[in-house]
């Protein structure tokens, strides 16, 4: 076990381990009864052959039998309540560990969360947290548990016999000889399953995802087949870490079978000699036997260890994780007056060897009003709605809202007075009510009502099976897009905000859809700065001011009619959606 391997152990019993010292002390305690009632009942054949067969003490043949039954009652109900407290020790540590990586992964970066994909947090959320817990609880009862049966065993074994006993510790070295071999080719088989697994929840999560675009293009063949291999893959690996695993099963059997023979031909040696008795040998014999299984223990306790670490490596790290976007309470809160706000200067990647997506941008958003932001795919509209709450920060440049610097305010209120209507409608797998009151945790019937009708979504509302109080399935599955995207402005609605970012998508719903949607936006924007990404002619005509996009640049900026004269880009725009009209 090298520097780095202690110090993942002393991390996970100091945040993790210690505030249950009190149930694992307990457990130790029974633990100490298991080990002395083992090593009880090798030490009661000594008696039981003496006085019972060759003196045949009527008295002690009930005694003896008796305490042999309280022994093994004691071992059993001991094994029970060990087992039982460090069940409920492993289940609070597994909890601890995921509320911490739940609360790291739901406090992360956008940027941090973009770039894994969700299978491997998943995998590392289960696989790897209960390779964890099975370190700190499983583990660790069996190392205490075993190691004190070892030593109440071997104890017996030299009351019986010292030459007999030096003979046999020497199968201890050599099984830890063995479990050091195997940890190592098991570290590494571990690391290879956990890839694989991690793989496979990947790929699992990407067909849910996709189910309709997979049946649509007739793929499911294609990830039948794909699928396979993952699962083949994870067998593969599946197999050679148990076969690993179990391969210590032959050694340990042979070096028992070696143990007892040559003890069975000493002892013989012993008993012809007169130094040793026949009661003293199967007394002998029986704590022998019976320290076979804690010594095969501890021989693969190695194994889970080094599964147990390897896991944390891959955990704690991501606990540990320091966001580049971190809130500060002790900023001020930001002070909304007109909610104007300004670029200047603006440049930013998303990764800082890569090409500038905004560069030098420089905008001027008054207040109360509508801007729109018009380009082609990819020219970086949606990267100027994402740093203005902060989802990402600009490597130089400076944003401001009302005079206030968006560096320079608490995250909190920042956000706080931001909506976001994204064309990609976000919603949970929950109740139509409780997807509206996202915005507002504690809003009453009467707001959620009135924002569903300004939203134009209570028509359909009232026609589902369970009104608000219906399921609408993964992201908002059983909703047609019109009604998803209403949800979406109805919890924009109760949230109140005077900034509203837009990234309108409207040219794919029906007219009658559209206009309802149009309205709702009217009433969500009303007198509300907001920043749009231009999709429809409507939005562009109604803009107090629009913002000509190309390549990460603002290449001009003016109202409709200004840019049809002076914009040859959003002259062709223009010209486009009247045809498409």
């Amino acid at each position: 076990m090298n520097i780095q391997h202690l110090s993942i152990i002393k991390r996970l019993f100091k945040d993790y381990t210690i505030k249950h010292v009190n149930k694992i002390l307990t457990a130790i305690i029974f633990s100490i009864l298991i080990a002395a009632s083992t090593s009880a009942i090798a030490y009661l054949l000594d008696p039981a052959i003496e006085k019972i067969f060759i003196n045949q003490d009527e008295t002690l043949m009930y005694l003896i039998p008796l305490a042999i039954i309280i022994v093994f009652f004691t071992k059993g109900m001991s094994m029970y309540f060990a087992k039982a407290i460090m069940t409920r020790v492993a289940h609070e540590l597994k909890a601890d560990v995921q509320k911490d990586m739940m609360r790291s992964f739901v406090s992360s970066d956008t940027k941090f969360i973009n770039k894994a994909h969700t299978g491997k947090f998943i995998s590392n959320l289960t696989v790897d947290v209960s390779l964890i817990v099975n370190l700190i609880s499983t583990a660790l009862l069996n190392l205490i548990k075993d190691s004190l049966t070892l030593i109440g065993l071997i104890f017996v074994m030299f009351y019986q016999n010292w030459k007999l006993s030096l003979v046999a510790i020497i199968m201890i070295p050599l099984a830890t000889i063995v479990a050091r071999s195997l940890g190592k080719r098991m570290t590494k088989a571990t690391r290879q399953t956990m890839e694989s697994s991690a793989t496979f929840t990947t790929r699992l999560v990407e067909i849910f995802k996709n189910h309709k675009l997979i049946k649509s293009f007739q793929n499911e063949k294609f990830e039948n087949e794909r699928s396979s291999k993952d699962i083949q893959s994870l067998k593969e690996k599946g197999i050679k870490m148990a076969i690993i695993f179990i391969r210590n099963t032959p050694i340990m059997e042979t070096l028992t079978g070696i143990m007892i023979a040559a003890l069975i031909f000493y002892s013989g040696i012993l008993i012809k000699n007169n130094e040793l008795e026949i009661n003293n040998f199967f007394s002998f014999l029986a704590a022998m036997m019976l320290a076979y299984q804690p010594v095969r223990a501890l021989a693969g306790l190695n194994i889970a260890i080094n599964q147990g670490i390897s896991a944390a490596g891959r955990i704690l790290p991501i606990i540990d994780k320091e966001n580049e976007i971190k809130e500060n309470l002790n900023l001020p809160n930001l002070n909304i007056k007109e909610a104007n706000i300004i670029f200047e200067n603006v440049n930013f990647s998303y990764e800082k060897n890569e090409k500038k997506v905004l560069s030098e941008t420089n905008l001027d958003i008054k207040g109360g009003k509508m801007t729109a932001l018009v380009g082609l795919s990819g020219a970086g509209k949606s990267t100027i709605l994402n740093l203005i709450p902060r989802f990402y920060d600009a490597q130089t440049g400076e944003i401001m809202v009302d005079d206030q610097s968006i560096y320079k305010v608490n995250l909190f209120s920042l956000r706080k007075n931001i909506s976001l209507v994204s064309q990609e409608t976000t919603l949970f797998d929950d109740t139509i009510r409780n997807n509206i009151t996202y915005a507002k945790l504690n809003a009453t019937d009467e707001e959620i009502s009135s924002a569903a009708k300004d939203s134009f979504a209570d028509d359909f509302i009232q026609k589902l099976p369970n009104k608000y109080d219906t399921v609408i399935g993964e992201n908002g599955v059983r909703l047609s897009g019109g009604e998803k995207q209403r949800l979406s402005i109805a919890r924009a609605m109760l949230k109140k905000s005077p900034i509203i970012l837009l990234d309108e998508a409207t040219s794919s719903l029906d007219s009658d859809t559209e206009t309802k949607i149009q309205n709702a936006v009217k009433l969500l924007t009303k007198n509300k700065t907001t920043i749009v990404i231009a999709h429809r002619l409507s939005t562009i005509l109604n803009a107090h001011k629009i913002y000509v996009v190309d390549n990460g640049k603002i290449l001009e900026n003016g109202t409709h009619e200004d840019l049809l004269i002076k914009s040859k880009i959003y002259k062709n725009f223009y010209e486009k959606q009247l045809k498409e009209n």
